[in-house]
C-alpha cells in the first residue's frame, strides 16, 4: 500500500495493510492521538458540551514521519452546551490517510447532561455519521505478482453510530465509549483469508488534577484502548501545569501489535510503542496551543519513524466563573 513498495519498506507496508483490516489482523483502525486528553470529542460523544463553552479544536498528526505512506490524520471538532447546559451538541470532521488508503468523514454528537452533584455532571452521549473509505490499490507494487487483493480500487460509504458516558467536574473525569458500533465491510473481495471490516473499538479514560502549590498543578490521565482480537493498548500521561498557562508533560504508550503483525517485523513482539513529550500553552483565555513529539521504542525508529502532533483550541463564551475555574479537561 505504500507508493513504492520496495523491500526497504515492505514490512512497514504490510503492517499498515494489516491495520486496515483482515481476518488475521484485528489491530487498531481508529485515529491515534498523543494529545487524546485535549481531543476527547474524537473518542467519546458524551464529552460534547462538557467544557461549558463553545469549543473548537483542530489537530494534525504526522505519524512515523520519514516513512513513505505513513499515517497522517487531521481532525476538527466543535461542541457547545445548550438548553441551560443540559444538552451538549458536537460535530467531528476528520481525514485519515495511510499509504493508498484515505478515509474522510463527519459525525454529529448529542449528549444528555445530568447534574449528579454540586460540581459534577454525567453525560450520556450518542453520535452518528458516515465516512468515505477510498483505496487506490492498483498503484500498489508487491513482491507477489497478480495478487487479487490489490487488483481493484475500493470506494465505500460507511455509515456508523456510537455511544459513550462521561462523568466530570472541575478537577476530574472518567468515561467509557464505543464510537463505532457497526462492523462495516470495507471491501467486496472475500477469499476466506481477506475479510476487511471495521472493528469495534472501546475506550476507557480517566484523569484528575492535584494541586501541588498555588502555581503548580499535576494532571495525570490514562486512556485504555481495546479492539476485538488485539491486546489492550494503554496510554499513561503526566502533565505539570504552571500558573494555569503553561504545561509540560510526558506519556508512555503501549502498542496494540498482535503476533501476526509482529511476525511481519522479523518475528519480534514489541510490548512498547512510544514515549511522548507534550508542551501546552494557554495563549489567552480563549486560545490554547499544544505540541506532542513521539519517539518509537522499537525497531521502527530505524526507519526514522518519529511522530509530530499539533493541537489548536479556540473557545467562546467565557464568563467570570470560567476564568476563575479553568477547565483542565
Amino acid at each position: 500500500m505504500i507508493r513504492t513498495f520496495t523491500r526497504k519498506f515492505g514490512k512497514i507496508a504490510l503492517l499498515l495493510a494489516g491495520i486496515a483490516g483482515s481476518s488475521q489482523v484485528h489491530a487498531q483502525q481508529d485515529h491515534m492521538f498523543s494529545q487524546y486528553m485535549f481531543n476527547m470529542m474524537a473518542m467519546n460523544p458524551a464529552y460534547a458540551g462538557s467544557r461549558d463553552v463553545l469549543s473548537m479544536t483542530a489537530l494534525y498528526r504526522n505519524q512515523w514521519g520519514g516513512v513513505e505512506g505513513a499515517p497522517q490524520t487531521t481532525t476538527f471538532t466543535i461542541d457547545m452546551p445548550v438548553n441551560r447546559e443540559r444538552i451538549g451538541l458536537g460535530l467531528q470532521l476528520f481525514n485519515d490517510r495511510i499509504g493508498e488508503y484515505n478515509t474522510t468523514g463527519a459525525y454529529a454528537s448529542y449528549a444528555f447532561r445530568i447534574k449528579v452533584g454540586s460540581r459534577s455532571t454525567l453525560g450520556l452521549g450518542l453520535q452518528a455519521g458516515a465516512s468515505s473509505f477510498q483505496a487506490d490499490l492498483t498503484k500498489v507494487r508487491t513482491d507477489q505478482g497478480n495478487d487479487p487483493a490489490f487488483s481493484q480500487n475500493i470506494s465505500k460509504i460507511l455509515p456508523n453510530f456510537g455511544t459513550g458516558i462521561y462523568l466530570s467536574n472541575d478537577k476530574s473525569y472518567i468515561g467509557i465509549s464505543v464510537p463505532q458500533l457497526i462492523k462495516n465491510k470495507l471491501t467486496d473481495y472475500d477469499s476466506g483469508v481477506q475479510r476487511a471490516t471495521q472493528r469495534r473499538h472501546a475506550y476507557a479514560m480517566a484523569g484528575f488534577v492535584v494541586r501541588l502549590s498555588p502555581v503548580l498543578k499535576l494532571k495525570p490521565s490514562t486512556l485504555v484502548k481495546y479492539v476485538e482480537g488485539a491486546p489492550l493498548g494503554i496510554d499513561g500521561n503526566l502533565n505539570l501545569w504552571i500558573a494555569d498557562r503553561v504545561a509540560v508533560g510526558v506519556s508512555y504508550r503501549r502498542n496494540q501489535f498482535n503476533s501476526y503483525e509482529s511476525a511481519l517485523l522479523n518475528g519480534k513482539v514489541y510490548n512498547q510503542d512510544a514515549i511522548v513529550g507534550i508542551v501546552e500553552v494557554q495563549l489567552s483565555d480563549q486560545l490554547r496551543l499544544g505540541y506532542a513529539y513521539d519517539r518509537m521504542l522499537n525497531n521502527l525508529q530505524n526507519f526514522g519513524a518519529l511522530s509530530h502532533e499539533i493541537m489548536l483550541r479556540y473557545e467562546l463564551g467565557f464568563g467570570k466563573n470560567k476564568i476563575l475555574t479553568p477547565r483542565y479537561f
